[in-house]
């Protein structure tokens, strides 16, 4: 399930200086796989802007804490704003998209050390990193159909332009999960590592990266960003672009549905939905 349900606990996106040249980012949320809140999407956005800003930087190391990277949302969070359409979106548009859209606008090389659970947001936060090196027993999927709401447009296709469109497809229509070698043979995936040493080899890769000429890196993101916006940019037939201009209106229309009000209350309920 793309997202945890449970008592409140430290909640936090904290970032500390690895060593010389390299920022260690770590998801927190104790309980919750490091289900991500409002306020972690926020404390996000406030890392990478500021690593951004950093000339000393030269790779940005990302992890979750304790066997989990990343199980989504903090659902328990949702019934305070999710059935409203404005709410809904200013979450998406502005806290979702505002640590998302911080990671991509970040010339400094991201390196993704994944563990444990990746799901939802996991896995969009996973998708804006330059290098991702998961565990072998890691999970991926955005199951979030389970709880009656689709993914925001630009969330969905910054999944759907890193996982690829038959998968992305998979994890939000079937609300399919897959494994690390699925991933790692769709490309998504740098490469898999034992468990135990998921961590050292992304380390190991951040300190090959801070060891390069950092300057060549962030002007080799900068094309490849510009790259993956132009590959990004739409060219459909009129009747489709107009079908998407009209989706594009009012994306969160279906905040106060009912099978968006019953997906989120089954899952607090810890019972099926019935759709």
């Amino acid at each position: 399930m793309s997202g945890v349900a449970g008592d409140t606990r430290v909640a936090a996106v904290a970032a500390t200086q690895e060593e010389p040249g390299i920022l260690r980012v770590v998801l927190r949320h104790d309980g919750r796989l490091n289900a991500m809140t409002r306020a972690m999407w926020r404390q996000l956005r406030t890392v990478f802007e500021d690593a951004q800003a950093r000339a000393d930087l030269r790779c940005v190391l990302i992890e979750g804490e304790g066997g989990a990277f990343c199980a989504g949302g903090d659902i328990s969070e949702y019934p305070d704003f999710r059935f409203d359409a404005q709410q809904l979106r200013d979450f998406h548009e502005g806290d979702v998209w505002g640590g998302l859209g911080a990671m991509l606008a970040c010339d400094v090389p991201i390196v993704a050390a994944i563990a444990g659970a990746c799901m939802g947001a996991g896995v969009e936060i996973a998708s804006c990193c330059d290098v991702r090196i998961a565990a072998a027993d890691a999970r991926f999927g955005a199951p979030i159909a389970r709880l009656g709401f689709p993914m925001a447009p630009r969330e969905a296709a910054l999944v759907a332009g890193a996982v690829g469109e038959t998968i992305a497809r998979q994890m939000l229509l079937e609300a399919a999960t897959f494994g690390a070698d699925e991933m790692v043979r769709a490309g998504w995936l740098s490469r898999v590592a034992a468990p135990q040493d998921v961590r050292e080899q992304a380390l190991a890769s951040a300190r090959r990266i801070a060891a390069l000429a950092p300057q060549a890196a962030r002007l080799n993101k900068q094309t490849l960003r510009a790259w993956r916006e132009s590959k990004m940019a739409p060219a459909p037939s009129c009747q489709a672009q107009a079908a998407i201009e009209n989706i594009a209106k009012d994306p969160y229309a279906y905040a106060s549905s009912a099978e968006h009000r019953e997906g989120v209350g089954a899952f607090l309920a810890k019972r099926k939905p019935v759709f």
